[in-house]
C-alpha cells in the first residue's frame, strides 16, 4: 500500500530589504548611552589591575592614603564665577589659537613636546602632543602675566621655590606667606592657591584649593594674600585650617615648578 504524505513547504526566505527593517535599532538616546559608557578608566596594570583613575558607568576610580577606591559619581555644583568663567574662557581662547597657527609653527610644538616630559597620576613619564602641551604653556603665561607663544620655547632651568610657611590670623584678618625663596626671581611670577577655612582634622583638601593671586618677579616676602583671600573666603575663622600652595611659572617658556604647600591653624 502506498501512502501519500502531503509535501510540507518551506516557510518563505524574508528578503534582505525585509530584514533590514526588521532589525531593531538603536534610538538616539540609547546611542548617548553607550557611547557615555564605552568610556574607559584609566587603568594601570600589573599581575592584575593594581590602580584607576578617571570616570565610568556611573562610578569613579580613585586613590587615597589607605589605597585604590570606587566611589558613586557625583555632579558638583557649578556656580559659574565671574573667576570660573575666566579660567575657562582662557582655556577656550589657547584651544582655539591651535588653530591659527601656521603649520611650521605647530610642528614646532610637534616636535619640541619630548623636550618638555609631564609625569601623570601614576607617577610615569608621559609626552603631551604638540596642541596639549601648547595650550598648558600658555595657559601658564596668561596666569604669571607672561606674552603668549606662537612657537615652541627651548626649556630653561626654574628657581628653587623653598619651603611655604603660612600663618593666618583671626582678629587681623590676615594670611601670610614667608619661607619662598625671596625676592620673586626675574623673569618668573609666583601663583598662589589656597583653601578656604577647613575643619582642623581635615589632611585631604585637593578638591579646596582655589587660585588666589600672583606675585610678580622682586616681590619680596612676607607675602601677604590677605585682601585676596578674604575677598574669595571671607574672614580667617580661629581654629580652622588654611592651606597654601605656591609654585613657579616662568614668564619665557610658561614652565612650572612643583607646587610647594605649607598649612597653620588660625590664631586669635
Amino acid at each position: 500500500m502506498v501512502s501519500y504524505w502531503p509535501r510540507l513547504s518551506r516557510p518563505p526566505k524574508p528578503s534582505k530589504k525585509r530584514a533590514q527593517q526588521q532589525k531593531p535599532r538603536a534610538t538616539s538616546k540609547q546611542k548617548d548611552l553607550l557611547n557615555q559608557n564605552s568610556k574607559a578608566v584609566k587603568t594601570l596594570f600589573g599581575a592584575i589591575i593594581v590602580d584607576g583613575r578617571n570616570k565610568i558607568n556611573g562610578f569613579v576610580a580613585s586613590k587615597n592614603r589607605y589605597g585604590s577606591y570606587m566611589r558613586t559619581k557625583v555632579t558638583p555644583v557649578n556656580p559659574q564665577t565671574t573667576r570660573q568663567q575666566l579660567f575657562r574662557n582662557m582655556l577656550a581662547t589657547n584651544s582655539q589659537a591651535w588653530r591659527g597657527l601656521t603649520e611650521s609653527q605647530r610642528q614646532s610644538w610637534i616636535d619640541g613636546a619630548s623636550n618638555f616630559p609631564q609625569t601623570d597620576i601614576f607617577g610615569n613619564t608621559k609626552i603631551l602632543s604638540g596642541q596639549a602641551l601648547f595650550v598648558k604653556l600658555n595657559n601658564n603665561l596668561f596666569i604669571g602675566g607672561g606674552a603668549p607663544l606662537d612657537t615652541c620655547p627651548s626649556p630653561v632651568a626654574l628657581p628653587i621655590l623653598g619651603e611655604v610657611t603660612v600663618t593666618a590670623d583671626d582678629s587681623a584678618n590676615t594670611v601670610i606667606i614667608t619661607g619662598v625663596t625671596d625676592p620673586v626671581p626675574a623673569d618668573t611670577a609666583m601663583i598662589v592657591f589656597a583653601t578656604p577655612n577647613v575643619t582642623p582634622g581635615r589632611s585631604f583638601v585637593k578638591n579646596q584649593f582655589r587660585f588666589v593671586t600672583t606675585f610678580n618677579p622682586a616681590a619680596a616676602a612676607p607675602f601677604d594674600i590677605s585682601t585676596a583671600w578674604t575677598a574669595l573666603f571671607g574672614d580667617p575663622v580661629i581654629g580652622n585650617k588654611v592651606f597654601v600652595k605656591c609654585f613657579y611659572i616662568s614668564r619665557v617658556t610658561g614652565q612650572a615648578t612643583v607646587p610647594a604647600q605649607g598649612q597653620t591653624i588660625v590664631v586669635a
